[in-house]
């Protein structure tokens, strides 16, 4: 193909920061409706759902009705799962696997699928969130504007990366969290045209959505003071108990994906049957854990809460979130996983209370929970801090969350726990999959880290892996012509030309080389 030549991708790159810039822009806009329209779905649904909960509650003669109903959900939503089965799950997973160049979706499929198939999820009351799927529609936008644009493969990753990061921060209202999870978790990379270009979408898609659902915080716990000094060694508490019981949920989602995956007499796209028939039994007696978890919100700033029902919802909600999400259904568990977090720090402030620690802070031990968990599962301590501090509205708690966060992401990596997202694209991806490319060759940045392997070093020393080329070396304003006896210094944004056919070794090989180590 006559674009893919060295020449051309050369050429785009001189003007790819200003136009990234606005397209980024342009992505954000559109991610953030798509976000809005599915958001707004997703609500009516929840509230259809409750409300049909409380009726048949009161008119038991309906129950049989509506287990028939939710047979006939399972059936729609097997339906969009075999029309496109890159819907499965949150789209993390997918999302990361096409910025790595191992699989090609299609995105008006997933687009549309997506929609409707997590909207019947929340219909049936799965215990599934709207945030993973947010990003993966986000970056559907992303890579339906690079097609239309007609842009070569590595600025289509910038605006898959862009989209997102605005699907984020419009289901959260969370501009800066969309923008460091989309850097740290998907784009893994922090070149100044990503950051600039991320940036853009981030704000344009949470501006969209606060017109929409107004300045309030995603989640609402009122803090009064922040957690004395005294009290740190509960926080350090907090971040050990949520670091194990992250380590658990995580170790429990992966058994049960198994588990499903010895099923045989249903196919893949049909044992979303299975959590909906729970979720009908759950409905008449547990309601509270059903859906992503606003209802548990609305519980734990009540004035009712009680110890041994935080347990009961934790140990159902755990369950039930665990075996909805390994079914395969098209949902998240960014969400449902935030609110265990919330019951694991509830009941360590309750027994805290109990030691004689002021009632005041029960919610610091809630929105410290939050973070260490979100640590421990996804290993984004730095995109779980700034989540939990934009989605509470206050950064009053920003030094306990992070050392709840600390504390907990060192215990899981002590432990060897690998992240969530990790192990869910080994199992979408195999090692042994080649990529899907077509073109041949691309363009992919490093910033040159501190203490990192080629800081102080000349270009003719760095061991590149072999199908790779140094292209050009921006340091400052000035752009340097890399030749053997050039220096790479700390803050170098390094060029480098990769072929394709290598490239997701060839980039893992290279972040070692340019990471602090």
């Amino acid at each position: 193909m006559e674009k893919s030549k060295t020449s051309q991708i050369l050429s785009e790159k001189e003007h790819l920061f200003n136009r990234l810039l606005i397209e980024g822009l342009i992505v954000g806009i559109l991610a953030g409706i798509v976000a809005i329209i599915y958001r707004l779905m997703l609500s009516q649904a929840e509230s259809f759902l409750f409300n049909c909960i409380s009726y048949i509650k009161t008119h038991s003669t309906y129950i049989i009705l509506w287990f028939a109903f939710l047979v006939v959900l399972a059936f729609f939503i097997s339906k969009c799962l075999e029309y496109e089965p890159y819907i499965s799950g949150s789209g993390i997973p997918q999302v990361e696997a096409e910025v790595e160049g191992k699989i090609d979706q299609c995105w008006y499929k997933v687009l549309l699928t997506k929609m409707i198939g997590g909207t019947l999820c929340i219909l049936g009351g799965l215990s599934l969130g709207r945030e993973g799927p947010s990003i993966q529609l986000g970056a559907m936008v992303g890579k339906a504007v690079s097609k239309f644009l007609n842009r070569i493969k590595s600025e289509e990753r910038f605006l898959l990366t862009c989209g997102a990061s605005a699907g984020l921060a419009a289901a959260f209202n969370a501009p800066l969290a969309g923008i460091m999870f989309a850097l740290e978790e998907i784009h893994k990379n922090f070149s100044m045209a990503a950051l600039v270009s991320v940036m853009g979408a981030s704000i344009a898609g949470d501006f969209i959505s606060r017109i929409v659902f107004g300045m309030s915080p995603s989640l609402h716990f009122v803090i009064n003071e922040s957690m004395p000094l005294h009290l740190y060694l509960w926080v350090i508490i907090v971040g050990v108990i949520a670091g194990l019981c992250g380590i658990v949920y995580n170790k429990v989602t992966v058994k049960v994906l198994e588990i499903y995956d010895g099923i045989s007499f249903l196919k893949k796209s049909q044992k979303v049957i299975i959590p909906l028939l729970f979720a009908g039994v759950l409905g008449l007696f547990l309601p509270n854990v059903l859906a992503g978890g606003h209802v548990l919100v609305e519980y734990l700033n009540s004035n009712q809460v009680v110890l041994s029902m935080l347990f009961v919802y934790l140990i159902m909600k755990f369950l039930f979130s665990t075996l909805s999400f390994g079914s395969g259904a098209p949902g998240g568990i960014f969400f449902p996983l935030l609110i265990l977090g919330s019951l694991i720090g509830a009941i360590v402030g309750k027994i805290a209370i109990m030691c004689g620690v002021s009632d005041s802070l029960f919610f610091n031990f809630i929105i410290i929970s939050m973070a260490a968990f979100f640590a421990s599962i996804v290993r984004a301590p730095l995109t779980g801090i700034i989540l939990i501090a934009e989605m509470c509205g206050t950064l009053k708690m920003l030094l306990p969350i992070a050392l709840g966060s600390f504390v907990a992401y060192l215990l899981a990596n002590k432990l060897n726990c690998e992240p969530i997202y990790e192990s869910l694209l080994a199992r979408l991806v195999p090692k042994n999959q080649s990529e899907y490319y077509i073109e041949q060759k691309e363009l992919i940045t490093f910033n040159v880290e501190i203490g990192s392997v080629v800081e102080r070093t000349m270009v003719k020393d760095v061991p590149l892996p072999k199908p790779c080329l140094f292209v050009s070396v921006v340091r400052g304003d000035k752009e340097l012509i890399p030749r053997g006896d050039t220096e790479l210094h700390v803050g170098d944004n390094v060029i480098i030309l990769v072929d394709k056919t290598y490239y997701s070794k060839a980039k893992n090989e290279l972040v070692k080389l340019f990471q602090s180590q």
